[in-house]
Formats: C-alpha cells, sequence, structure tokens
C-alpha cells in the first residue's frame, strides 16, 4: 500500500502484531457493499466506466461468495478485509480493480463497515430481546394466578403476582430495545467520502452512495467522521444495561432454583450435574450469563479507555475497537436467546411460592393502611402495627392469630374487622392502582404484551403503546 514511500519491507514481527484480518473478517459483506456503492459513485461522477463497474462489482460477488463458502484464503501480510478483498479484486480484474480505491480512504472505509455492520446487529438484538420478553410473558401467563413473596433487602416485604414480577422484567427490556432504536439513528449517518480526515478533492456524490446503502444521512465533518466511534460506545453500554438485567433476572431465578427457596425448576435441558456429587442440578445458564455480564461491562470500558486520549482524528489504536464490540454483539445475542429458551422451560412451583405468601406478616401495610382508612395518620399506624407485630414476634404466633383483645390494648382503632385484614384474595384485589400488581392490572398487561408476539411483523418493531 505504501511501497512508494518506504524503501525496506515491514518487519515480519510488525504485520503479526498489527494485522486485524483474524477478527475484522467478519466485516467483508458490509466492505463488499460499501465497496459496490462507491463504485456506483465513481461511475456517477466520470472517474469509471459502466464496464469498469460493473467488473468490479462481479468481482467482488465471486469474492463475497467465496468468502461466504469459506474458500477464500485470506492474507495476513495485506493487514485487513478492506486490502484482501481489494488485492484479491484488483489480481484479478486488473486496472478497475486499482480504481476503485480513489477518494476513498481506509479510514472512511472502516468507519462505514462498521457503521453497517452494527446497523445489522442491531436490528439482530431488538428480535432478540423481543424473544426474550416473549418468553417472560408465556411464563407469566403459565402462573398467572400464582402468588410469591415480593422482597425488599432480600426480605419478605409484600406478597404480589408472580406474573406481575415476570412483567417487572418485561419493562426493563423495553427499556433496552428503545435504547437500540435510539442509537439506531445515530449509527445509520454515512461517513465515506471523509477520506483520511479532510475528504478529497475529488468529489463524489455522497448523498448518492447514501441512499445506495439505506443510510438515513451523511457526516458533515470530515475530521469527525473518521475519529467517531460514539456510535459503537453507545451500543456497548446499551449491551452492558442489557447484560445487568439479565444478570438481576438470572440472580433472581438462581435463589428461586435453591432448596432454601424452592420456588423454580429449570428444565434438566438447561442445567447441569455435578462430578461428584450424584444429587446436584446446577442453574449453569443463568450463572452463566450473570458472569458474561462482566465481560459486557469489560469490553464497554475497553473501548472507552482506547477512545479517551486519542488526538484528532484517526489512530491506529481505533484498530482495537472491533474485537470488544464483535465480543459484546455475539455474547448480548447468545445470552439473549438461551435465557428465553430456558424461561420457556421454567415451571414455578405454586405450593412453595403460595406458602410463602401465607406469611401475613407480609400484609403489615395492608394493616396499617387498615388504620389509616380508620382515619389514623400513617406514622401513627405504622408505629401501631410495628408494636403489634412485636406482640406477635413475643407471643410465637402469626399477625392474624392475636386475639382482639391483644390489637386493642394497642389501640381502640382495631375493630373486629380487623382480620380480615389477613385475607390473601381480597389484598390482592385491592391493588388496583396503575402499576400495582391486581389481577386485574396484571391480566391487562398480559393481553398488552402478548400483543407483540405479532410485532415482529412490524418493521419497527415496536411494542403496544398501551403497555405503558
Amino acid at each position: 500500500m505504501w511501497k512508494g514511500r518506504f524503501q525496506t519491507d515491514t518487519a515480519s514481527l510488525l504485520k503479526e502484531y498489527s494485522e486485524s484480518v483474524s477478527f475484522d473478517w467478519r466485516l467483508y459483506r458490509h466492505d463488499i457493499a460499501g465497496s459496490i456503492a462507491h463504485a456506483a459513485a465513481l461511475t456517477k461522477a466520470g472517474l469509471i466506466t459502466e464496464i469498469e463497474r460493473a467488473e468490479i462489482e462481479a468481482g467482488l460477488r465471486q469474492i463475497e461468495g467465496e468468502i461466504a463458502r469459506g474458500e477464500f484464503e485470506f492474507q495476513r501480510d495485506l493487514e485487513d478485509i478492506h486490502m484482501n478483498i481489494e488485492a484479491t479484486l484488483t489480481k484479478r480484474i486488473g486496472a478497475a480493480g486499482a480504481k476503485l480505491h480513489t477518494a476513498r480512504s481506509r479510514n472512511d472505509q472502516v468507519a462505514l463497515d462498521l457503521r453497517l455492520y452494527l446497523r445489522e446487529e442491531t436490528g439482530a438484538l431488538q428480535k432478540n430481546v423481543r424473544g426474550l420478553q416473549k418468553a417472560l410473558v408465556r411464563l407469566a401467563r403459565r402462573h398467572q394466578e400464582v402468588t410469591l413473596p415480593g422482597y425488599t433487602h432480600l426480605q419478605r416485604a409484600q406478597p404480589v403476582l408472580f406474573a406481575h414480577h415476570a412483567l417487572a422484567y418485561v419493562e426493563m427490556f423495553e427499556r433496552d430495545h428503545a435504547r437500540l432504536a435510539d442509537g439506531l439513528k445515530r449509527i445509520n449517518i454515512m461517513p465515506l467520502g471523509s477520506g483520511a480526515i479532510a475528504g478529497s478533492t475529488i468529489v463524489l456524490d455522497r448523498a448518492f452512495v447514501a441512499a445506495q446503502l439505506g443510510f438515513d444521512g451523511v457526516t458533515q465533518n470530515s475530521m469527525d467522521a473518521v475519529s467517531d466511534r460514539d456510535f459503537a460506545c453507545e451500543l456497548l453500554a446499551t449491551l452492558a444495561i442489557v447484560g445487568m438485567h439479565l444478570s438481576r433476572l438470572c440472580e433472581d431465578l438462581i435463589l428461586w432454583a435453591s432448596a432454601e427457596f424452592g420456588f423454580a425448576t429449570i428444565s434438566d435441558a438447561y442445567t447441569t450435574g455435578s462430578s461428584l456429587m450424584p444429587q446436584k442440578k446446577n442453574p449453569d445458564v443463568a450463572e452463566l450469563t450473570r458472569g458474561k455480564t462482566g465481560r459486557l461491562y469489560g469490553n464497554l470500558f475497553s473501548l472507552l479507555t482506547m477512545l479517551k486520549g486519542l488526538p484528532m482524528t484517526y489512530n491506529r489504536d481505533m484498530q482495537e475497537d472491533k474485537e470488544p464490540v464483535f465480543d459484546s454483539v455475539d455474547t448480548a445475542k447468545a445470552a439473549l436467546e438461551i435465557v428465553a429458551a430456558m424461561l420457556d422451560e421454567t415451571r414455578i412451583n405454586a405450593s412453595a411460592t403460595q406458602a410463602a405468601s401465607a406469611d401475613p406478616a407480609l400484609l403489615a401495610t395492608d394493616l396499617a393502611d387498615y388504620l389509616v382508612r380508620k382515619g389514623v395518620p400513617f406514622r401513627q399506624a405504622h408505629e401501631m402495627v410495628g408494636k403489634a407485630v412485636h406482640a406477635a414476634a413475643e407471643a410465637g404466633v402469626g399477625l392474624d392469630k392475636l386475639t382482639l383483645a391483644q390489637y386493642q390494648s394497642i389501640s381502640e382503632a382495631y375493630g373486629e374487622d380487623v382480620f380480615g385484614v389477613f385475607d390473601l384474595e381480597k389484598a390482592a384485589q385491592s391493588r388496583q392502582g396503575t402499576g400495582a400488581p391486581s389481577p386485574q392490572n396484571v391480566e391487562a398487561q398480559l393481553k398488552c404484551w402478548e400483543a407483540l408476539e405479532g410485532s415482529l411483523k412490524n418493521q419497527k418493531n415496536d411494542a403496544p403503546a398501551n403497555c405503558f
């Protein structure tokens, strides 16, 4: 590439150190698509003939097929996917291939390829997020009537419907889906035509190329265009949040699948055994997913750290952007897919969750609300219920087993109807505020999210608006 300036061959050690084709080969389809569009722009500008353009496209399509079939021989001496394709094309078709790089630099070429790749993968990730949401909705529907304790500080707090708990994760992943969609706006701007740093004196129709490649617009500053990797940072940040949400979901499943909780049973197909202990059934999918979140975090910080000290514009450090990007995309897609599959083969053990939900202490806040409705200020009500909890603990009984006399020794506001507070079904029915887990609210939300079943046919992949 630079033999005119250099009189000594590049050291073999440097060639080995600097090559990237061992990992950036996966950009081949995007590189070829960009080159075909660039060739069309060169033709439009009168820089190559239509015959030459056709030769270039045919040659590139042949190379594309060979790479797809595993028949293409990559040369590490040629450094990257861009030069491997260009050199092979030129060797096969001659002068027309040598004209392809007119008014183009590898700086804007790789920026283009990465955007095309991330645009495609963002769509795939959105589908994976939708797939997981659907699995959560199906799990919620299968166990719609099941009640379990909700926890704060990992201590029993208040009873909720399991479906409400599952739908909380559906909403988490909806925000991830929205972040992916929003980031796509910044990915889908075309940098090609920016050259190495300052464009080119050979002016091509950038809007024409952008239209050929399906971009929404073109970059407006050539220096920023070749040095910008914000769009990749943004995607990796979104995937780190996806990983965090997956990890929280998996932590719940790990706890629930333990003998101490016994709330969930994960299928044998998505668990493993022990090489020593025959009785073990380990939630490996959930544990691995929880662990892989660290990779998603690490990839984000690797990219941010690589970029933080770079002067304008392109620097070779930026070759280090691809491996963390590729790894985060692969990791997130795999995790979303396997967790969805695991959920489809997970059963919630209603008897265990119902037994835990039957703890009358879970309705202590309802007891305070009972006193508030009788005119007691909430802070006083809170104290009065706290005294009842203490009395029950001292007596070794549940709140529902205290006598009326014991309640009234605390406050005369407690009446004979106090024991109705401990009806779990009525307690659930009473939680009717927007976003609360009454059976009616949960049913409405389930129906709303079930509309996602047809959403993949919608190009925008939008969630039903009335879910919010």
